[in-house]
């Protein structure tokens, strides 16, 4: 098993990875240019009129939108958290943390997690791996909810990025028990999150039939973290990471498979404008993510480009939903769309 001083490592090798694009999906996309939102030219609509605030989780976010947990654990992960934290409760928008392994192992590095005071109104969603979470007593579980104020909480699943990386988990047993026992006993909502590889809609159904009624997709098409895991790979495990790279299924499908499930969805996983904001919630979400373009933002100037990036994405959004006539985000999700190409045979059938 890893010790704190690795898992800091890890993370710190993360955030260098992440701010730039060697960590992108090679081939696969999104998908979600595979939506066509249809025009309306008498949208009857003032842009003021225009209402893009919904409720998730027992909260009112200003605009669907989340900044989703990236990081976590050290002095500069730290800097981070603070930062876009204070940025989604100055948006009025959901904010999430990464993964709170290295807070469990190490409780001096909650601090890097504990952002309340940076954001105190904000959706706050907290964060562990499923496989962690299975060996965690529920109350160990809900003392990391508890330590940051947490009001959901994400657990992720991850197992091609863990098959490539150095020193990964390679049991994963007991997953979707360990989403019922939690599910049933937390005193927040669970939030089940992929990572980069998308959520079927079998796997949809399973959680939904244990309790769990809220996904975070995480789709293909944006940062693959296998691709992050490879660049630190070496030998067979920098192999397996090459052919797995693109592995996953794409945004855009992902959400259509959750949300047909019934489970309220957060679409990420390559979101990058508010126009795929759009196209996402069209197809059901209710709210979309982002994370290593806002990152980058932050990284290249600081709190002022990353409040600009936000404030172009809420912009955009708004715009489109005018375009739709869509005064609502629930208008939005019952839009007329197409649905072209690729997307089309994704959602089609999958057996």
């Amino acid at each position: 098993m890893s010790d704190p001083t690795h898992i800091s490592t890890r993370k710190d090798d993360h955030l260098d990875l992440c701010a730039t694009d060697q960590v992108q999906f090679r081939d696969r996309t999104t998908l979600l240019e595979c939506v066509q939102l249809v025009h309306q030219c008498l949208p009857d609509l003032h842009v003021d009129d225009v209402d893009p605030s919904v409720e998730f989780l027992g909260k009112t976010l200003r605009y669907p939108i989340f900044v989703s947990g990236m990081t976590g654990g050290t002095e500069r992960a730290a800097e981070v958290n603070h930062g876009l934290a204070k940025l989604a409760q100055r948006h009025g928008v959901g904010f999430g943390l990464g993964s709170q392994r290295a807070m469990k192992r190490d409780p001096s590095v909650t601090h890097t997690y504990a952002v309340r005071d940076s954001a105190p109104d904000v959706l706050l969603l907290g964060n562990i791996g499923v496989v962690q979470a299975r060996d965690y007593s529920t109350e160990e579980v809900q003392s990391l909810v508890n330590a940051v104020g947490a009001d959901g909480l994400c657990v992720h699943m991850n197992v091609p990025m863990e098959l490539v990386q150095p020193g990964g988990d390679r049991d994963f047993r007991g997953g979707l028990q360990t989403f019922e026992r939690l599910a049933n006993q937390l005193t927040v909502p669970v939030v089940a999150k992929e990572t980069g590889q998308g959520i079927s809609a079998q796997a949809a159904a399973k959680l939904k039939s244990v309790g769990v009624h809220c996904v975070d997709v995480s789709g293909a098409g944006g940062t693959s973290w296998v691709g992050v895991e490879t660049l630190r790979a070496k030998g067979e495990a920098r192999d397996l990471g090459d052919l797995l790279w693109d592995w996953g299924i794409p945004t855009a499908a992902s959400v259509a498979y959750s949300s047909g499930e019934g489970m309220a969805t957060i679409a990420t996983g390559g979101i990058r404008t508010g126009l795929d904001i759009a196209r996402a919630i069209s197809l059901g979400a209710s709210a979309g993510g982002v994370a290593r373009s806002l990152y980058q933002a932050f990284v290249s100037g600081g709190e002022a480009a990353a409040d600009l990036m936000l404030t172009k994405l809420e912009n955009e959004l708004k715009a489109v939903m005018l375009m739709c006539g869509a005064r609502t985000v629930e208008d939005l999700q019952g839009a007329p769309k197409v649905i072209r190409g690729e997307l089309r045979e994704w959602v089609r059938v999958t057996t």
